[in-house]
């Protein structure tokens, strides 16, 4: 049995079973999404992708498009989650040459739920592992999917919220962006400031600042969260937002 055959029995078996049709109506309506699901939490998702991937400790750089292929093609959501997590499971092993099949899933897949995971873990940890793969990044943020788009601003999600990444590039994209109405092109302006801010608040108050007249207001909410109540008066917020942020922080333990 091919690694994709044998990756569609045991997650088409597991999830499955596993499912509620309670579950699966909401999920389905959350998500507004027009595959067919079988009520399976994240959860249950991610239990299953660590016991395959245990299981199969030996998959291929071939394996993971054929599953991934396979797997998304199913129409099903439980098993295009189940694809996107074994990508992250074995991202180690992803090069350069694999990012325009993982772009052209992001592509396909139409829903923050698969694009937000995919995009900072296994197209994330391409580019963390090889530079010049960062050249898609300026293709991507110019594509007609607005889904692909934002793929190119979350893809250093991750390296960029530990301090490291190439944030002027992520600055030159997200600044083309700026002018867009879409809400998932502004909700991730303003999510990548908002975990750049953590370690690096003056890039993100910068950034801000600079685009201070083009920046939408959903954009510099979310970015401008826990910046410094003297950097939020100067961008314009008020001091109170400031002080919510803070108790929000204290309470999460960040």
């Amino acid at each position: 049995m091919t690694a994709a055959a044998s990756a569609l029995t045991f997650f088409r078996g597991r999830l499955k079973r596993g499912g509620s049709p309670t579950r699966a109506a909401h999920d389905k309506a959350y998500l507004k999404s027009d595959l067919h699901f079988w009520g399976a939490d994240l959860p249950a998702i991610r239990a299953a992708v660590r016991e395959y991937c245990r299981a199969h400790p030996d998959l291929t750089r071939g394996d993971l498009r054929a599953i991934a292929e396979t797997l998304s093609a199913s129409n099903v959501h439980e098993l295009l989650a189940s694809a996107i997590g074994v990508l992250e499971c074995r991202r180690e092993i992803l090069v350069g040459r694999d990012l325009p099949w993982l772009i052209a899933l992001v592509r396909r897949s139409k829903s923050w739920a698969y694009v937000d995971w995919l995009s900072p873990k296994a197209i994330g940890g391409v580019i963390a592992r090889d530079a010049r793969s960062r050249g898609y990044l300026a293709k991507w943020a110019n594509d007609e999917s607005f889904w692909v788009r934002r793929a190119a601003l979350l893809a250093e999600h991750d390296a960029l919220r530990a301090g490291e990444g190439d944030f002027a590039l992520w600055s030159r994209l997200a600044a083309g962006m700026l002018d867009e109405r879409e809400f998932f092109i502004r909700k991730a302006i303003g999510w990548v400031l908002r975990e750049v801010s953590k370690r690096r608040p003056e890039l993100t108050y910068e950034f801000l600042r600079k685009h201070r007249d083009r920046v939408s207001n959903l954009s510099l909410q979310e970015g401008a969260k826990y910046l410094p109540a003297a950097q939020r008066r100067t961008l314009g917020l008020p001091a109170q937002a400031a002080w919510i942020a803070r108790e929000q922080r204290r309470k999460a333990g960040v």
